[in-house]
């Protein structure tokens, strides 16, 4: 039985210190791993790196390609430049074994347009996430990524819940509201300035980002906090204690280098009573459950 599913291009990043781990896919299952379930991913993927040892415990479905997608990023004063390498090529609805369909939790976490629109619609009874920032950032010759307009499949709006930066969203200031109109819960990241919930029916509420003492790598920590949070979702049904767990999820993850800060969920709880503290009494009923 698999808990999690996410479904995306596995990515080779590109560092000085040598190729490592990367992609929605990979720091989403590794969060879910770290927090008790058992989790898939399903993916098109070339050989450079060893994901199975690389991603202990997680189960792949690879289609197997020439090459990779890969990225270069560069963080200039806490805004990321990144750059496309390479792209490998999408991943087709009949890439997800029949077996893996019935997953309490599936996240659907593009990278570069690899997404199949006829997804959604093969998992009838799953909490349906989706993370659309690699369907809302283009590339030219030179592989600079810029952030574009939403050209995605209208389809992949039927998930219930969609879960993005301020930064994915420059390019297109209709994504946001468009979103709002299709998807019943909605939140809208924004790094060291913390997250905003939108859900159907309610008013926005905003969750600060936990502190950290010292900053060493924010790559991941936007798919840390959508696992956590969907994770934590299914589990209570309390989209507020899920945001705030989310927060304190992925406070860990900008202190570490890569998959390294993914915490576990004894972790996450003992940060969530001093994010509650930290709130004040007016915060605190949201991080109970």
């Amino acid at each position: 039985m698999i808990d999690y599913l996410a479904i995306g291009h596995l990515v080779v990043d590109r560092l000085s210190a040598g190729p490592t781990p990367g992609g929605s896919v990979a720091y989403a299952c590794a969060t879910a791993v770290r927090l008790g379930l058992t989790a898939a991913i399903v993916t098109v993927a070339g050989e450079e790196l060893a994901w199975e040892r690389l991603l202990p415990g997680v189960r792949l479905a690879r289609i197997p390609t020439r090459v990779s997608t890969s990225f270069e990023n560069l963080y200039v004063g806490g805004r990321r430049r990144q750059r496309v390498l390479a792209t490998a090529g999408p991943i087709p609805v009949e890439a997800v074994p029949h077996d893996w369909v019935a997953a309490p939790i599936v996240h659907l976490a593009p990278v570069a347009w690899e997404i199949d629109g006829g997804l959604p619609a093969l998992f009838k009874r799953s909490l349906i996430g989706l993370t659309p920032q690699g369907l809302l950032r283009q590339w030219g010759p030179d592989g600079t990524v810029r952030q574009g307009r939403w050209a995605g499949d209208d389809r992949l709006l039927s998930a219930d819940v969609a879960i993005f930066s301020d930064d994915d969203v420059a390019g297109d200031p209709d994504f946001l509201p468009r979103c709002l109109g299709a998807v019943p819960i909605t939140l809208l990241t924004s790094g060291a300035g913390g997250a905003t919930l939108f859900q159907r029916g309610t008013g926005p509420v905003h969750f600060p980002a936990f502190p950290v003492q010292r900053e060493v790598d924010p790559t991941g920590a936007g798919d840390v906090f959508a696992a956590a949070f969907l994770i934590e979702y299914n589990r209570t049904r309390d989209p507020h204690r899920a945001a705030a767990f989310a927060c304190c999820a992925a406070s860990f993850v900008v202190e570490a280098q890569g998959l390294e800060g993914v915490p576990d969920r004894e972790m996450v709880e003992s940060r969530l009573e001093e994010y509650g503290r930290l709130l004040g009494r007016g915060h605190r009923d949201t991080t109970s459950g």
